[in-house]
């Protein structure tokens, strides 16, 4: 068996699924339906399944680790040949584990965003700020269709929008902060100083040179 070495948000999903279609007797289901499944109750907000190429490495990689495997392979008139799959034994513990650890541990990601933030000396305050403004209008805009979609799943009860409250929640901490920082540059509040990064990142560099000389 092949040992599975990243748990990935797209083989949580699968593996969910094939739980779901478990506790309701079917036992087994085919790509197109969970991909189908996916979009129409809302999850690819947080699950990407834009490209079914994706979901069908995500499935052949999971079927190589052993966690899943082939129940059936089925063809309907004027329809291709579709493949059913299943939980192994192994997949139904791995599953419940991955579960339970995304629910508790907080996973070290490096999006995009935090990673520019870290260089924005390398750009002029004026322009930084321009850019976070635009930011803004994304974020806002983002922040009222979460909005909507909360309020048009509430009908179904809060235990199937939690998703969108998380997203709804981590969108409207981040326009607050992207706010106040655009807030601060528009003040000088925050201001720029290369030279004193560039002395610091010298002395650091000395330091270095002589704790190696020293070795």
């Amino acid at each position: 068996m092949m040992q599975w070495q990243q748990r990935s948000t797209l083989g949580l999903a699968v593996l969910s699924l094939l739980r779901e279609a478990e506790q309701h007797g079917e036992g087994a289901m085919h790509p197109y339906k969970m991909q189908r499944l996916i979009k129409e109750r809302g999850k690819d907000e947080v699950v990407n399944v834009g490209q079914r190429a994706s979901l069908y490495r995500t499935i052949e990689r999971l079927c190589k680790a052993g966690l899943i495997e082939v129940r059936e392979s089925r063809r309907e008139a004027g329809r291709p040949e579709r493949t059913l799959y299943a939980l192994t034994d192994e997949g139904r513990s791995i599953w419940r584990e991955w579960m339970l650890d995304a629910l508790a541990n907080p996973a070290r990601k490096y999006p995009e965003f935090p990673a520019a933030i870290s260089f924005i000396p390398l750009l002029e305050a004026g322009e930084v700020c321009e850019q976070l403004e635009k930011r803004e209008v994304h974020l806002a805009a983002e922040l009222a269709r979460l909005e909507a979609l909360v309020t048009e799943g509430g009908s179904w009860g809060r235990l199937f929008v939690l998703e969108m409250e998380y997203l709804r929640a981590t969108t409207a901490a981040e326009l607050e902060w992207v706010r106040s920082v655009a807030g601060d540059l528009r003040s000088a509040a925050i201001t720029w100083n290369h030279d004193a990064q560039h002395d610091d990142d010298a002395q650091h560099d000395d330091d270095a040179r002589q704790d190696e000389e020293e070795r």
